[in-house]
């Protein structure tokens, strides 16, 4: 019976073994086949259309205002720019970046497993011939190694949350340009083609008088010419029309074709004055991608701890039990690396290059930042005067263009007198649309180089606190 024991003992360590073992495996994860098909995909995004009823539900969290009918019949640019946050796929690759890291954290938490190790032998040479030895291998972390990988992890989380700020602002940026070149290019279509319509009648005006003969053919050629001007610079503008709506829809992330039958909403408001000086200061303390930067070098800061705390070597503990041909014998043994031939200093001294390389990209970019913000803020400062200037220009047209029409009316000058205010009039505001358009342009690259709403009717906020996850995104 002495003898009999220890096997018993042996056999139910093993089945314990072994019923560990299936409940582990029975809590591992599953391979789900999930095919990528390029036809697919393509045909997903073929088939987008601002109609969408997630895009529905998307607006009606992000908007202060509810929404009344849907589809919406009309777009303006705040709508769009959620539209843009909603579908565009450099989003949805910012937001799976940013799942990475998250799964990154739960890594950088787990404990070490421990190890077992089974190894029967055979003695034929006296006694019972079997062996039977069983051992433990339990790693123990030390100098705090975890959590300075737990920290790492967040860090690196937060920098890949900001990266999504970063992201948006960018989209909203193409969604702004891409509108604002769609307005400028369709005010510019119907001042020319109101020019072109004066033109046409002061050709024929012209035509009466040269059959008349009194006018000369000189004088008809180059009002001809002057209406062929027009016309080229027309389909021209319509071309950049086309253009920019097709920009527009890339800058959505849906096709061209979704923007059939939509009514866009352009935004008429003069360019607001300039920002109050503490912006650049509010832009270098709230700009995403410098906060993405700083995480960056918090976890670079981590990592230099966790290399440091490599030093001190883990520990490994190993009880064991070995049933040697009736005796038992059992042990306790204790692993420890000597850090006699290095002291993982190469792997510290890498870490601390990181680091220092870490915090001279974040010096760099707060540079940048200084000098885009001065850069944006002094031409929209020239082009605001230069508005000004367009502004005091086609008033006095306008005022010329209205005495003309007078004394055309009292017979004191001919039609073809009033014809040419018109044009005078038109080409005014023509140079003031380029004014106003490179101004508001300006305007948006001010907002750019500060990434926050600067116009007094939306609400300012720096941009990595907007909605820009998708409800599917919270972890």
């Amino acid at each position: 019976m002495h003898r009999i024991r220890p096997l018993l003992i042996s056999r139910g360590a093993v089945s314990w073994l072994c019923a560990a073992a299936v409940l582990a495996l029975a809590g591992c994860a599953r391979f789900h086949d999930r095919p990528l098909a390029a036809q697919q995909t393509a045909t997903d995004f073929d088939t987008r259309t601002l109609a969408d009823p997630g895009l529905k539900t998307f607006l009606e969290t992000n908007l202060p205002a509810a929404i009344v009918t849907w589809p919406l019949t009309s777009w303006d640019f705040p709508r769009l720019a959620l539209a843009a946050f909603y579908f565009h796929p450099d989003l949805d690759v910012a937001r799976a970046k940013w799942g990475v890291t998250r799964s990154g954290q739960i890594t950088a938490g787990e404990r070490p497993n421990p190890t077992v190790s089974f190894a029967p032998g055979y003695n034929s040479t006296i006694g019972p011939p079997w062996i039977l030895g069983l051992s433990f291998d339990l790693p123990v972390e030390t100098a705090g190694k975890r959590g300075h990988r737990i920290a790492q992890a967040g860090h690196l989380s937060e920098a890949a949350r900001l990266n999504i700020a970063t992201v948006a602002w960018q989209v909203r940026s193409r969604v702004r340009r891409s509108l604002l070149e769609l307005q400028s290019a369709r005010e510019t279509e119907a001042l020319l083609q109101r020019q072109q319509e004066t033109q046409a009648a002061v050709v024929k005006l012209l035509e009466a008088q040269l059959a008349a003969g009194a006018m000369s053919p000189f004088e008809v050629a180059q009002a001809r010419v002057a209406h062929d001007t027009t016309r080229l610079a027309l389909h021209d503008a319509e071309r950049q029309a086309a253009e920019a709506r097709a920009q527009l829809a890339d800058a959505l992330g849906v096709p061209a074709t979704a923007l059939d039958g939509v009514t866009l909403t352009f935004d008429t408001a003069p360019p607001p004055p300039l920002p109050a000086p503490d912006v650049r200061r509010q832009a270098v303390l709230n700009r995403a991608d410098l906060l993405g930067v700083l995480a960056e070098y918090a976890a670079a800061q981590a990592a230099l701890q966790l290399e440091i705390a490599k030093q001190y070597p883990d520990l490994h503990l190993g009880p064991g039990y070995t049933l040697d041909q009736t005796d038992n014998k059992w042990s306790l043994g204790l692993t420890l690396t000597l850090p006699v031939f290095n002291q993982n200093q190469g792997a510290i001294a890498e870490a601390d290059a990181r680091r220092t390389e870490a915090a001279a990209r974040f010096t760099a970019l707060q540079a940048r930042v200084l000098g885009e913000i001065d850069r944006a803020t002094a031409g929209y400062r020239a082009l605001l005067a230069k508005a000004a200037t367009a502004e005091a220009l086609l008033t006095r047209l306008q005022q010329q263009e209205k005495s003309t029409q007078e004394m055309v009316a009292a017979g004191e000058l001919s039609r073809l007198a009033l014809l040419t205010a018109q044009l005078e009039l038109n080409t005014g505001r023509l140079a003031r649309l380029d004014t106003l358009a490179k101004t508001r342009l300006a305007f948006a690259a001010l907002e750019d180089a500060v990434q926050g709403s600067l116009s007094a009717n939306l609400q300012s906020r720096p941009q990595h606190q907007r909605p820009i996850t998708k409800p599917t995104d919270q972890p």
